[in-house]
């Protein structure tokens, strides 16, 4: 499910704005205002749809359900966005991205919480999320190529950004059908018998749940921010074609293939939250090179850029292995499963990131004066407007993320003892299926976990 999820989710941050701004002619104001818009108003979901899925018990499962629920409404959205009219008003973007990002976050949220749940040790949960950030580039790299295949072959037939949409739209049903018949799926063992809301809002005066939110929105922001305006910095500030800067787009995606799981690795030796704030720092560094590069010499630019893709790749993956850690957490002290409602507050803060990069971004560059239809001609001033957008905020936003981790007490010993307490807990609690088979070809252990986890 990473594949179809993945590459929509970089096809949308990176292709549809400047798509509807350059070849639908939809004015800047207008594209930022409807994700600005949209995003605001799809925070507020996310919540609700973690409560709902904290609270799901079925013969089925927990996540199976829910994501079986999102897949329609993502698919007839997708089409709808990719296949939108020259000149299309606002109202027909903020309905069809409101339906959209509703699809995809019920999709997103039973996909990570699904496998956390599956995932219980430490070290399992930076693999898993390591391999699944690995998939992910697939879907990523596929979203990049679909264009560039498309201008070598010649195609005048197909719009290349549509058929990315088609992509994802074939790839959702193939996708669902592959997780759904082999996983299994655990459902944890709830203390409490009843949910109340304010059980959740005291969610907010956990200090570990307010260091993982806030790093999650600084680390989405940061890159978020770069993705709105990448095509235009690469082509009209460091000199590349659209074909060369998508070229170089594909080497730092492909660099995360390497740089998930070696972030897992690097993460399971000096601890999630050191390899965090690591690897913010590095990438922080490496934005600043891109300024002082050659313009147009791939030469220089593609080291840097697979470079740049690895650590950033990283990024997911521990926010995504440290919000897995705090649920156990959570679920040793209060009893109840709440590990839905975490990752709806993680993606919560990845949208409301995604709003502020492309609303503020292409707002600013509006008021500069920027002129992003295809062929116009900028000043140099114009130009050092974009490239100061693109570098210098996602450098604060990447490093802050990295300090929310300073002083973080969780480490490996700590979940250790957690989940040593669960364990013992939970040991007469059923389970739906046996998930040892599918965790040790996922990590590498045998078994998975221990046999008090599987009965």
């Amino acid at each position: 499910m990473s594949l179809p999820l993945a590459a929509l989710g970089l096809s949308v941050g990176v292709q549809l704005p400047p798509y509807f701004a350059s070849q639908l002619g939809v004015s800047l104001a207008v594209v930022g205002g409807a994700f600005g818009l949209v995003r605001l108003m799809d925070i507020w979901l996310d919540p609700v749809i973690g409560l709902g899925m904290d609270r799901t018990r079925t013969r089925f499962g927990r996540y199976r359900v829910w994501m079986m629920a999102g897949a329609p409404v993502l698919i007839v959205s997708v089409c709808m966005l990719y296949n939108a009219p020259k000149g299309a008003t606002l109202a027909y973007l903020v309905i069809w991205l409101l339906a959209m990002y509703l699809g995809q976050s019920i999709m997103g949220l039973s996909h990570s919480a699904w496998a956390a749940v599956l995932a219980k040790t430490y070290e399992q949960r930076s693999k898993i999320f390591g391999v699944l950030t690995a998939v992910g580039v697939i879907g990523s790299l596929t979203s990049l190529a679909i264009p560039i295949l498309l201008g070598q072959v010649g195609n005048t037939a197909l719009n290349p950004i549509q058929a990315v949409g088609w992509f994802v739209i074939a790839m959702i049903p193939i996708a669902l059908l592959v997780t759904l018949v082999p996983t299994p799926e655990t459902i944890n063992r709830d203390d409490g018998e009843h949910f109340k809301l304010s059980d959740y809002a005291k969610l907010f005066s956990r200090g570990n749940v307010i260091r993982v939110l806030a790093a999650d929105l600084l680390v989405t922001l940061g890159p978020g921010w770069m993705a709105a305006l990448y095509m235009f910095f690469f082509t009209n500030s460091r000199g590349f074609t659209q074909t060369g800067a998508s070229l170089l787009l594909m080497v730092y995606i492909v660099a995360g293939f390497v740089g998930a799981p070696l972030t897992a690795a690097l993460a399971n030796r000096i601890s999630k939250h050191r390899a965090l704030i690591l690897t913010t720092a590095l990438y922080s560094i490496g934005l600043v090179l891109l300024l002082f590069l050659p313009k147009g010499n791939f030469v220089y630019f593609v080291p840097v850029m697979a470079i740049e893709g690895a650590l950033a790749a990283g990024f997911g993956v521990m926010t995504r292995a440290i919000t897995a850690d705090i649920g156990d957490e959570l679920r040793l002290e209060g009893g109840r499963e709440q590990i839905g409602l975490l990752y709806a507050l993680t993606a919560a803060t990845s949208k409301l990131a995604g709003a502020f990069s492309i609303f503020l971004t292409f707002n600013v560059l509006a008021l500069t004066g920027y002129d992003a239809k295809v062929g116009a001609k900028n000043t140099p001033e114009q130009i050092l407007g974009l490239e100061l957008a693109y570098i210098v905020g996602p450098i604060v936003f990447v490093m802050l993320a990295g300090a929310c981790f300073i002083g973080y007490k969780l480490d490996a010993e700590r979940h250790a003892e957690i989940r040593r307490q669960l364990d013992a807990r939970d040991g007469h609690t059923e389970v739906a299926y046996d998930e040892a088979a599918v965790l040790e070809g996922l990590t590498g252990e045998p078994g998975g976990h221990s046999a008090i986890d599987r009965k």
